[in-house]
């Protein structure tokens, strides 16, 4: 058998004793911060969003005034 891990009695102390107290401020702060990442995330994911559509907006103008999907017009009869 192993002998006692001196960090888990460490950690046992500490459960076992007093809580520290906890900042009047520190709900509110992490909901605020978790308001702005959401916000953030939300901005960057329609941002996103946005410039695929721009790019999908700007490929179908270029294939049909460019006629992409037909073939090169031969130019140069072939030899005889």
């Amino acid at each position: 058998m192993s002998p006692p891990d001196p960090r888990e009695a460490q950690v046992k102390r500490l459960l076992e004793g007093p809580y520290p107290a906890v900042p009047p401020g520190l709900a509110a702060g992490a909901a605020a911060h978790g308001d702005r990442l959401l916000r953030r995330r939300r901005t960057v994911r329609r941002i996103g969003w946005t410039l695929l559509f721009a790019a999908v907006v700007a490929f179908l103008v270029w294939a049909s005034l460019t006629h992409a999907w037909t073939s090169p017009s031969s130019e140069v009869s072939p030899p005889w």
